[in-house]
């Protein structure tokens, strides 16, 4: 468990001096688009002189940036080489001449790869009011964060999880398969989870999972699905695709349903998979299978946030995160999280 203590956010919340100074932003771009599995010679550090705040800005300095999965298919889908790599920070407010903003808070931002940036406030989500001070703020990258709504709405709202029901989690260990697991136990569910190595499946044991297993040390991923709920599943919340999904399917129960979150186990094949079948046991068991993105539910994010830090705060749903300290090392994070390096969230401290 990360716990920072007080003291280290100390140093953070002096204000900056009144004379005007340039401030340089270190930046990391995408220098070539990945082919296969990410390099770090895929990736480029650059500095920017920052110009001064006109009215209505403020400057920020990012204290932790968030790595993802969907970091790899977006950055194909919606970048261009030379561009800053995609992503959220958690960033302190440095400087202000927005009213709206008062130096020495803290936000959520969108705004990639970056130690410093300016922004006008509309893309800032300030970190409630309520949130303790013993909780990591890094948290609101992660299990009170995106990852964590994605698990809540997932559950929610394209699951539709009853209590008494079976649910399948893969990636069981990761940032969102971990909350998924935890909420559907709140939820009155029983929780099969797997992942990719001995300790983290003890880790899902620690945190209430019901059954979990090692998939890549079972004989057969068949026959270890079979084992863990002998009469199926009725929820299955796949953030992996692939092989792993195909037989899955085949171990639903009739008016199953399949929220599909991510597909990891694909995003970095050079030649498309090809994969089985799936129309037959869809149509024997009457089985539902929606593909979903989290912004969907823009509207009730705080709705979810205020759900998951109530169940941080009481202690319903626990939290792990592999943090990696410098900025210079934030090539190294996401491609180590792509490896499946990472126990709960995978941060990078400034």
């Amino acid at each position: 468990m990360i716990h920072f203590k007080k003291t280290e956010w100390k140093h953070l919340a002096k204000p900056v001096s009144e004379h005007k100074r340039m401030v340089t932003a270190k930046v990391w771009v995408l220098k070539k688009h990945f082919e296969g599995f990410p390099k770090t010679s895929d990736f480029d550090l650059k500095k920017i002189e920052l110009p001064n705040l006109k009215d209505g800005e403020l400057l920020l300095e990012s204290v932790f940036l968030s790595v993802d999965p969907y970091m790899r298919p977006y950055s194909r889908r919606d970048m261009k080489e030379g561009d800053i790599m995609i992503g959220t920070q958690v960033a302190r407010i440095v400087e202000s001449k927005n009213p709206a903003f008062t130096v020495g808070d803290f936000v959520v931002a969108r705004s990639g790869w970056r130690t410093h940036f300016i922004s006008d406030g509309k893309d800032l989500q300030l970190l409630p009011s309520s949130w303790p001070e013993s909780l990591p703020k890094s948290l609101a990258l992660g299990t009170v964060g995106m990852p964590g709504l994605t698990a809540y709405f997932g559950l929610l709202e394209v699951c539709k999880i009853k209590p008494g029901e079976t649910v399948l989690v893969n990636a069981a260990a990761g940032a969102v398969g971990s909350v998924v697991g935890q909420l559907a136990k709140i939820g009155g569910c029983k929780v099969v989870g797997c992942a990719g190595s001995d300790d983290k499946v003890a880790y899902l044991k620690e945190i209430g999972f019901d059954e979990a297993f090692n998939y890549k040390t079972v004989t057969s991923l068949d026959e270890a699905l079979r084992k863990a709920s002998p009469d199926g599943y009725d929820c299955f919340f796949d953030n992996v695709g692939g092989e792993f999904a195909s037989i899955a399917i085949s171990h639903m129960r009739k008016y199953g349903r399949i929220a599909v979150c991510g597909a990891i186990s694909q995003y970095n094949d050079s030649v498309p998979q090809k994969g089985a079948y799936i129309q037959i046991p869809m149509i024997f068991k009457e089985l539902r299978m929606e593909g979903f993105i989290v912004s969907r539910w823009n509207n009730r994010w705080e709705e979810g946030l205020k759900a998951l830090l109530k169940w941080v705060v009481e202690g319903k749903v626990k939290y792990h995160e592999q943090v990696t300290e410098g900025f210079e090392n934030m090539p190294m994070a996401f491609i180590g999280m792509l490896k499946g390096e990472n126990l709960g969230k995978a941060v990078v401290k400034v």
